[in-house]
């Protein structure tokens, strides 16, 4: 069970590129004294800060090479004039800047407006325009990338039985669900990195988080009482077939290392754990009738939700998950939406998740 009453961690920031325009430049200063009055550090992008701000020029978008996978970094570019369609417009430059949040700025009639682009294609404005109540607003969208730790580290244990090495019939349904969710249309490309992103930047987002695109959401199912099953990062959920490659034995959470115990096979170069298996060893751990999880980007209306938008992978995401299902009236069979991002589904089996959720799966999650 992860602990509620952890301490909450400020990350140092940085601010990185060049405000090249006198709005972008009250921008930086404004928002540099809102984090520093919440106890943030400033320190140079060189220091491995946790939290960059970069400001990118809109026709030569360039990335932070960041050092660490634990550095979130929120892009911020100024436009000449505002998109008919915001969003095809937004979106290459969140990704270009491989940037975990884009803060997209466009001129209207009443003034500038700030949007805020996700990961996960969508959107959300700010109502504010001016003063200390944009910078509240504007603080509040990027302190949970400021103030959250990754937990996406791995220990592999080359350990696991020969007995596993082929599957069981418990792998074999975490296949059946894969090919389950790609009839539903319920794994779509994260985002087209492919697409946007040249070579050697495609190979600093691998070598960082060792992803190659393919397909949103996970799978899990309860081996016994201290480990489950789980699909692999990186991989394609229609197509979960190895064991230590494709489908992972999930045997803990080492917290002194913020890492995820894997056990694999000796004779396989395992892939990494999901980004979200810190959030489910975390409702295993601690309801034992919970059989299967399954998160997807979509919605279900009328959820109970969390509150505050936590990267994936993050500590802080999987402690307010686990909150909002233990509120639950049966803990092992919550619906739970992810705000902006998506839904986290419990089931004594991954049958049983099916057949709660047919019919009510809405494709676009709300944004707000």
């Amino acid at each position: 069970m992860l602990s509620s009453a952890a301490p909450r961690r400020l990350s140092d920031i940085a601010f990185h590129g060049n405000p090249d325009s006198p709005y972008l430049r009250w921008f930086a200063q404004n928002l540099k004294r809102r984090m520093k009055r919440a106890g943030h550090t400033e320190v140079e992008p060189e220091a491995n800060p946790g939290f960059v701000l970069n400001f990118i020029n809109p026709d030569r978008p360039r990335p932070f090479r960041r050092n660490s996978q634990g550095t979130f970094v929120v892009g911020v570019v100024e436009v000449a004039e505002k998109p008919a369609d915001l969003l095809p417009a937004a979106y290459p430059y969140l990704v270009k800047s491989l940037s975990n949040l884009l803060i997209y700025i466009t001129p209207t009639e009443q003034g500038p407006e700030t949007h805020f682009v996700t990961l996960e294609q969508g959107y959300y404005t700010a109502a504010a325009r001016e003063g200390d109540a944009l910078f509240e607003e504007v603080y509040k969208h990027i302190a949970p990338l400021a103030s959250t730790r990754l937990v996406i580290n791995n220990l592999f244990r080359k350990d696991l039985p020969e007995s596993l090495w082929q599957g069981t019939e418990v792998t074999q349904a975490i296949y059946d669900a894969g090919q389950r969710l790609e009839a539903m249309n319920l794994l779509p490309a994260p985002f087209p990195i492919t697409e946007l992103l040249n070579e050697r930047d495609m190979a600093h987002v691998k070598r960082l988080f060792g992803i190659g695109g393919l397909s949103y959401g996970n799978v899990s199912a309860r081996h016994d009482a201290d480990s489950f099953w789980m699909s692999a990062r990186g991989v394609n959920k229609a197509q979960l077939r190895d064991v230590g490659r494709d489908i992972l034995l999930i045997a803990g959470y080492e917290a002194e290392e913020d890492a995820i115990v894997v056990r694999v096979p000796p004779n396989v170069e395992p892939r990494g754990a999901s980004v979200d298996a810190i959030e489910h060893w975390a409702l295993y751990s601690e309801h034992p009738d919970i059989g299967a999880i399954i998160h997807i980007h979509a919605w279900i209306d009328g959820v109970a939700s969390t509150t505050v938008n936590y990267p994936c992978g993050t500590y802080e995401l999987a402690q307010e998950v686990a909150d909002v299902v233990r509120a639950a009236p049966d803990p092992s069979r919550a619906i739970i939406g992810l705000k902006n991002h998506g839904l986290t589904i419990t089931g004594r089996s991954l049958d049983d998740i099916f057949a709660r959720i047919d019919g009510k799966i809405l494709p676009q999650v709300p944004m707000t």
